[in-house]
């Protein structure tokens, strides 16, 4: 076996006396420059900045509503085209490109409690406090035409939650049970139950087209098949879950807002642990939409504020607020991922920016190449020290600056509490419980 070894020679490295001059090693390459990442670190370090001061996410504010928004639906072939329902039983259409309300109906008696366009996009359904479903067409009624729901399904309880499926004529409510509708029925063409007394949302998967899932009063999260005659499994959680949001790129990943101020990614194959617990909010959670490319979503809280996280990351990336914003009720990302829409209680919904210093309008190719390299250096220097304070720096209002602080203490002193616990107790006898596991209490198949 021949064996190569390493020799350099001492001359080309140490100095003979200390007065020498340091030698140092040079590349003659004439493509590479000898301050190239020094350079590269301050228009990395001018870029962060510049994107700081040009974060400016509020677009615009779309009020004419009487009442506290209380949910929103997307129109699935149309990017301008936006309904929202609120706590009168309103129902306003909006066009978001002119920033006005084209359309307003009164749907219901009480609270809108959701809504849903329909695959097509020619017609919508809605739900209210008076046990109604309703169908309405997409169009306004004609010259002289009055303002009538094509299809109204009566029904024995207050439905508080609605979602249609993809590909088929078929709808899924929840209430006191889940209930699967064809549209050309007057009576569900299946029903599950699981020992709940109500459920507060239900959502279809967008990619594996058959699945459901919901969320219910037992503080758990029910997964369902509708092709099957009785639910899959449900997880129980420490808390109750609001709402919940399948990714669009991924079929098992879902995220779940939760009432303990977080949010929660599982993947539906393994329930025992959540993939990710994202932390940041103060208040709870209400809830969840994801971005239309599956790598973000974005939250709404009871805190007053909107936070956009990564999907595999712990902590918010942004979070948006006003002054005049109350708690905010519902959210949807738009589907050409530059969106953001939220409605809140003080009857308003607001657009946002996806990208907080994103330009807007045609770029010049010169801009969008500048824009491109500034990117590509903050993904490369994102972990120096000062570039990621900079980059990670947001002004809060006081009251959820002081939460944050005090939350921390408290999370702080139950860890504390916890290790001396450990420390003067029997070996192994009290285990070490982690982040994710905390807060699931068991899996029911």
């Amino acid at each position: 076996m021949k064996v190569k070894v390493l020799s350099r020679n001492p001359d080309d490295y140490v100095r003979e006396t200390k007065l020498d001059i340091q030698r140092v090693p040079r590349n003659y390459d004439p493509a590479l420059h000898p301050f190239e990442v020094s350079r590269e670190y301050t228009r990395a370090l001018n870029a962060t900045k510049l994107e700081r001061v040009f974060a400016k996410p509020f677009l615009a504010s779309l009020d004419g509503h009487r009442d506290g928004v209380n949910c929103m639906a997307k129109h699935t072939r149309n990017l301008s085209t936006l309904l929202s329902g609120s706590c009168d039983g309103e129902v306003k259409l909006w066009n978001l490109t002119k920033r006005e309300c084209v359309r307003t109906l009164q749907a219901h008696e009480g609270f809108v409690r959701g809504m849903v366009v329909r695959y097509c996009g020619t017609s919508f359904f809605t739900v209210g406090d008076d046990k109604t479903i309703k169908q309405w067409k997409m169009e306004a009624p004609g010259y002289g035409e009055e303002e009538e729901p094509l299809n109204t399904i009566l029904g024995k309880t207050v439905f508080t939650g609605l979602d249609h499926h993809q590909k088929d004529a078929v709808f899924a409510t929840c209430g006191q049970q889940v209930d699967i509708w064809d549209e050309q029925r007057s009576s569900p063409i299946r029903s599950f139950t699981w020992g709940v007394d109500s459920f507060s949302s239900v959502r279809f998967n967008p990619v594996e087209t058959e699945l459901l899932a919901s969320c219910a009063s037992d503080r758990s999260i029910v997964l369902y098949d509708m092709r099957e005659s009785a639910p899959l499994k449900k997880v129980i959680m420490t808390m109750r879950s609001n709402t919940l949001c399948w990714n669009p790129m991924e079929a098992y990943y879902f995220t779940c807002s939760n009432e303990d101020y977080n949010l929660y990614t599982y993947d539906m194959r393994y329930l025992d642990r959540p993939v990710t617990v994202h932390m940041d909010h103060v208040s709870a959670v209400l809830d969840v939409d994801y971005s239309p490319t599956g790598k973000e979503f974005v939250s709404a809280s009871f805190d007053k504020t909107i936070r956009i996280f990564p999907k595999d990351s712990g902590h918010s990336r942004e979070v948006y607020h006003t002054k005049r914003m109350q708690h905010v009720i519902c959210i949807k990302w738009s589907s050409d991922n530059k969106y953001i829409l939220s409605g809140s209680d003080e009857m308003n919904i607001r657009l946002w920016k996806a990208n907080a210093a994103e330009k807007l309008g045609v770029l010049a190719p010169r801009e969008r190449q500048a824009a491109n390299y500034s990117q590509k250096l903050k993904e490369k220097f994102q972990h120096h020290p000062q570039i990621r304070r900079i980059a990670h720096h947001r002004h809060l209002p006081k009251n959820i600056y002081h939460q944050t602080k005090e939350l921390r203490v408290m999370k702080e002193a139950r860890r504390r509490k916890e290790r001396n616990v450990r420390k003067h107790s029997k070996p192994g006898s009290v285990p070490v419980v982690s982040e994710k596991e905390k807060h699931v209490v068991t899996v029911v198949k």
